[in-house]
């Protein structure tokens, strides 16, 4: 049987790029065929199934509850009227003040007596108060200092009375010491009490001589050994440790002690020593020893008012 004759279809002639087949050979002899078929499915499917499953449900709606004890048509509006409120009962709990009366002038600081020389600066204040006792011709007059860092001391004295006999056999009308007006305000400084070595070496024979001396009471600022010979300067107290504080003279060629250096680098300028710890320093070519020993720390009445 023949074929009837027609026009002739041809093929179009499709060519596998060569790296899609090395591909699908490669998962074919690795049998991942399957596996890259359930990906392709999962991919496709799982949109439509997410889709599908995020569509909200609808929230049934109940009865809305009702007020207890009334019903809703039972309700009553009622209009708000704000305003300030009553100033008397906003302001109950203050006191009314004058606006014209003028406070209480504080006192005048120009009456008040400062330190003599000698202030440095580390004076402390003190109230004074004194009470007298007369009793059998002795009188015991007791005076409290209160310092202005929280120190109290207590000076109790006891003198006696000579009073002169009036002819009645009865005491005289002054049998009491007058006392001294409390609330008293002191000003005290800081004093030293130093023992002060000076020992000098004759440059010809060699000869050693030595001189040693106390002082007392020394406020300063104060040169010591003495002004003209000026080996340091007491420059008062630390106010914190309560410990003398000295200015080294540029005449001083050495020190030698145990001290606290506060100022000064290559050489000391101001140092703080403890009491009782001496103090050695060199004067000019060495020739000069003056030796400080700083024996007490007390204070000394400056004024008052």
């Amino acid at each position: 049987m023949k074929k009837p004759k027609g026009p002739e279809l041809k093929m179009p002639d499709l060519k596998v790029p060569p790296f899609a087949a090395d591909l699908y050979y490669d998962l074919r002899d690795r049998r991942l065929l399957p596996l890259v078929g359930l990906v392709l499915v999962a991919i496709v499917a799982v949109p439509i199934l997410l889709a599908s499953s995020s569509e909200p449900k609808p929230v049934p709606v109940g009865p809305a509850p009702k007020p207890a004890g009334a019903s809703a048509s039972a309700l009553t509006v009622v209009r708000a009227t704000p305003g300030l409120r009553d100033y008397r009962k906003r302001l109950r709990g203050r006191t009314p003040t004058d606006p014209f009366k003028q406070p209480s002038a504080p006192g005048n600081p120009a009456s008040a007596q400062l330190g003599t020389a000698g202030n440095n600066g580390f004076e402390e204040s003190a109230v004074t108060s004194s009470t007298t006792t007369t009793s059998s011709g002795t009188t015991v007059k007791k005076e409290t200092t209160k310092f202005s860092g929280g120190e109290t001391t207590t000076k109790t004295t006891e003198t006696e009375v000579q009073t002169p006999s009036s002819p009645s056999g009865g005491g005289g009308e002054n049998g009491s010491a007058g006392s001294q007006p409390p609330g008293e305000i002191r000003f005290y400084s800081f004093a030293i009490d130093a023992k002060i070595t000076r020992t000098e070496e004759d440059p010809d024979t060699h000869k050693t001589t030595t001189t040693a001396h106390t002082r007392s009471e020394i406020l300063a600022p104060a040169p010591l050994p003495s002004a003209k010979e000026q080996a340091v300067t007491y420059a008062g107290i630390n106010p914190k440790t309560k410990n003398p504080l000295f200015l080294v003279s540029d005449a001083v060629s050495s020190v030698f002690g145990e001290a606290t250096c506060l100022s000064g680098e290559e050489k000391c300028q101001l140092f703080e020593v403890e009491t009782g710890m001496p103090m050695t320093f060199v004067l000019g070519e060495g020739k000069v020893r003056v030796k400080i020993n700083v024996l007490k720390v007390q204070p000394v009445l400056k004024g008052h008012y």
